[in-house]
């Protein structure tokens, strides 16, 4: 039986993935599957290359599974409807490549894949789609790793999604300044296809202490990635939108919004290089949450400064 992409039946996934329901093609099984309440996956972002294969290390509950169906659907059309599903899901794709894009042998050995006999890769046809989403309760991530053997396509998925303990806590990854709260890691490049994709970003590696619109002296990876985009094109302009948590009344922290994303713009035009010109600043108070500020993880992740993109 041939299948072509489009026309590949689906059935949904009896648990969800990544917070995010995957169809899997018709006639699918479960060849293996595994669940971790606590702990970390190195999800790729670029391929092997120079001896190194990078990696985002995400943190929260992991589960592996790998899925296996007979026919003759070639890799690419097993992955496809997989990686379209991902993609409306809001997740932002670091990494979408074959088996000699992605690196080959050294990226298939200094990957996480599931062992024989339930998970088999052949070097010469495989394909890898990892997938990344910032939310306030942290980083959700997902992995997918298609190849086959003569008569049955294999599909191994990895996905992480933060912890329930995790989500109460500060975040961990990145550096503490007293009490400023800590800095996590994002993605190189997933605050430019935020705004190209969905025409806003959240930039979630800026942290900001509760009542304060200092910023600290960081390298801030979204800052990076935000002025190299301003840069290639000098007619581009975005709004820098602050947002704060709802202590203290609406007029303070209105000015205190303001205050934020001013403290973001001088930072891209004093430190980075940025043109004034291409740079808007607001302040919008709590009008307008993430999420609740009746904890303290809602709270922080309502201290935040926003990219709005004003040109095409």
């Amino acid at each position: 039986m041939t299948l072509k992409t489009a026309l590949v039946p689906l059935i949904l996934l009896p648990l969800p993935l990544a917070a995010l329901e995957i169809a899997m093609p018709e006639g699918s099984a479960v060849q293996f599957e595994s669940f971790e309440e606590t702990a970390s996956y190195g999800l790729p972002d670029a391929p092997y290359q120079d001896g190194y294969l990078s990696t985002r290390r995400v943190n929260g509950e992991v589960t592996k599974q790998v899925w296996g169906l007979t026919g003759s659907a070639s890799t690419e059309q097993l992955i496809e409807p997989l990686r379209r599903q991902i993609e409306a899901g809001g997740y932002a794709i670091m990494l979408d490549c074959d088996s000699d894009s992605c690196g080959g042998f050294d990226f298939r050995f200094n990957t996480d894949v599931v062992p024989a006999p339930d998970m088999f890769v052949d070097l010469q046809d495989f394909r890898f789609v990892s997938a990344l989403k910032e939310s306030f309760t942290g980083s959700e991530a997902i992995s997918v790793l298609v190849s086959r053997t003569a008569d049955l396509g294999l599909m191994q998925i990895i996905s992480v999604v933060p912890s329930e303990a995790e989500a109460e806590l500060p975040l961990s990854s990145g550096i503490s300044l007293g009490t400023i709260s800590a800095t996590p890691v994002i993605a190189r490049g997933s605050t430019i296809l935020a705004l190209r994709t969905g025409g806003r970003a959240v930039l979630s590696d800026l942290s900001f202490q509760t009542g304060s619109s200092q910023l600290a002296d960081l390298p801030f990876q979204s800052l990076r990635d935000l002025a190299s985009f301003l840069a290639e094109d000098p007619a581009r302009r975005i709004a820098l939108v602050g947002h704060s948590d709802n202590v203290g009344s609406l007029d303070n922290n209105m000015k205190l919004s303001e205050k934020r994303a001013m403290s973001v713009a001088a930072y891209l035009i004093d430190r980075l290089g940025v043109s004034a010109d291409q740079i808007d600043s607001y302040g919008v108070g709590f009008l307008s949450p993430l999420a609740t500020n009746a904890s303290e993880a809602g709270k922080t992740s309502n201290r935040r400064v926003e990219a709005v993109l004003l040109t095409p």
